[in-house]
């Protein structure tokens, strides 16, 4: 684990915690999964090839979640893109590398589109997207919903789930769900402006491969590289896993300019 302590950033009226190591360009950002925190084994990795190679390095913890402030139940992917564009722009200079998986390569994704608008799209130098569930709202939990799921999220606002990788559950909440239609980035042409890599699990239970297939239809054609790992999962955290992702990530940097 980081022996670095969190520093803290307030975006509207909620304290964001984050980690920020110093270093040369491409900068590296990390954006973690859906109820994940900074600290977790590909983020670690992260930080220590980023300390290795001299690499700026980046990482927070979205609202509700680790170490920062705020309420998970009041978490949606604007809020998230939020304050995950709020860090990016306060701690972040020249080209960088946005790192996201699962949810996070749905909210990286999403910064793309920001970042384009406001005429930022020279600060990105590269995606590299794990196990990426970009709308997972809509098209990925929504059409698997059950009648009593419907009932739980129009009674309650809420709706809870069972996790394999935490012993609280998944919570999901209709404000969720229909901000995440205002997200939505499968409808259309994702001009990232950098290259793309995506690595994918085929033995993904959560992220069917099919879904990075469908991903990259959106992409330009020329520079996005998908990798399938015919055993891997959803987290991508064994050691192989992590290998491909430094050699992959290093790859990027070795095509920033």
């Amino acid at each position: 684990m980081s022996e670095a302590k969190a520093s803290f950033l307030t975006i509207g009226d909620t304290q964001i915690a984050y980690r920020q190591r110093e270093g040369r360009a491409p900068g590296v950002v990390w954006l973690g999964g859906y109820k994940s925190d900074m600290l977790g084994t590909k983020a670690e990795a992260l930080d220590g090839w980023a300390a290795e190679r001299g690499h700026a390095f980046l990482r927070h913890d979205y609202s509700g979640h680790g170490e920062s402030g705020g309420a998970f139940k009041d978490g949606t992917i604007s809020l998230w893109l939020e304050q995950s564009l709020g860090v990016f722009r306060a701690f972040t200079e020249g080209p960088q590398i946005l790192v996201g998986s699962s949810m996070g390569a749905w909210i990286a994704l999403r910064m793309v589109q920001e970042l384009n608008r406001a005429g930022e799209s020279a600060r990105l130098a590269g995606l590299l997207l794990l196990a990426p569930a970009p709308d997972f709202t809509s098209e990925l939990v929504e059409p698997k919903l059950s009648d009593a799921n419907r009932r739980e999220l129009e009674g309650k606002g809420y709706m809870e789930e069972p996790s394999e990788y935490s012993d609280e559950p998944y919570i999901y909440t209709r404000a969720l769900f229909e901000d995440g239609k205002r997200n939505l980035v499968l409808n259309g042409i994702l001009d990232t402006h950098c290259p793309v890599h995506i690595l994918q699990g085929k033995a993904d239970p959560d992220v069917p491969f099919t879904h990075a297939m469908r991903l990259t239809e959106h992409l330009p054609a020329d520079d996005v590289t998908l990798s399938l790992i015919g055993d891997g999962d959803h987290r991508l955290s064994r050691p192989q896993d992590i290998a491909l992702i430094l050699r992959s990530l290093e790859g990027l940097t070795d095509r920033v300019v």
